[in-house]
């Protein structure tokens, strides 16, 4: 059967990025990441890591060959689609901090809603409906998403899931111009700071089992996100320009750079990312 499953794998990879992935490859690591979630004894999962690393293709490949080839049904939440409307963005935007417009810093999503559909989960309380976020127009879609069936797994993914609050001598330093010149008097980064703290802590103590995607650097975000947008051209939807991406990526830097720092130390699992975007190596934390 995992000859099978592979082939199946290799297909489609090659449908997703366009590239060619090797059998060893795919037995090596992606076979490893199935079966790690498969034969966990947890049924819920966090998966981290940077804008445009990766999560959401591995997600796909997780999700549809857990279904057939292993009879379990995976639930996939995306954080991004629990952003806060945009009109809730501009009141918290004149309530606290101007850069709370933008979605992605902790403090932008709903995380009670989250909470809620995880308990759901948990209970078996069906159907589930689920919030979908349209990045077009940078406001939540009027569609829902509804959940009939009880699932065996569940799996959150998103670019902070897993995130401790950053310490404040590094919190307080600035570290590119959107924080020198937007965030002079650090309310934005000590708001987004103590919703690690909170309500995301509440979030993560739901979960005891994180997968982390860890990048070999910060500097190649902006590449990565580039790329993703490169795609999209292609499907002729409409893209971020590489002038708005590295000014977007600014808001997401200091977490991401703490998060490549500390996750490693707290994930059960890290997938080290090369350059490439490709899987160098994958460690299982034992001890956690």
């Amino acid at each position: 059967m995992k000859n099978k499953i592979i082939l199946s794998i290799q297909q489609q990879l090659f449908q997703l990025t366009k590239q060619k992935f090797s059998k060893k490859y795919i037995e090596t690591y992606i076979i490893k990441i199935i079966e790690y979630i498969v034969f966990s004894k947890n049924n819920k999962f966090l998966i981290s890591g940077s804008q445009g690393i990766g999560k959401s293709t591995l997600l796909k490949i997780i999700k549809s060959n857990i279904n057939i080839y292993y009879k379990k049904s995976v639930l996939c939440l995306s954080l991004d689609d629990y952003y806060l409307s945009k009109l809730k963005r501009e009141k918290l935007s004149k309530k606290i901090h101007p850069l709370l417009i933008t979605r992605g810093v902790p403090g932008t999503h709903e995380i009670k809603k989250i909470i809620k559909d995880l308990k759901s989960f948990d209970n078996f309380n069906y159907p589930l409906t689920l919030p979908i976020f349209n990045k077009l127009s940078d406001d939540v879609s009027k569609k829902k998403r509804k959940i009939n069936q009880k699932h065996d797994i569940l799996i959150l993914e998103g670019w902070c899931c897993g995130s401790t609050p950053i310490k404040k001598d590094f919190l307080y330093r600035n570290i590119n111009v959107l924080e020198s010149s937007n965030d002079v008097n650090m309310v934005w980064r000590n708001y987004y700071n103590n919703m690690l703290k909170k309500d995301y802590n509440n979030l993560l103590k739901l979960f005891n089992n994180i997968i982390y995607l860890k990048a070999p650097s910060f500097d190649y975000v902006a590449n990565w996100r580039l790329k993703q947008e490169r795609m999209l051209k292609k499907k002729n939807q409409i893209i971020m320009r590489k002038k708005a991406i590295n000014e977007f990526i600014l808001h997401y830097e200091k977490i991401t750079k703490w998060m490549i720092k500390i996750l490693p130390k707290k994930s059960n699992m890290v997938i080290f990312i090369k350059k490439n975007q490709k899987i160098k190596k994958i460690f299982i934390n034992k001890n956690i």
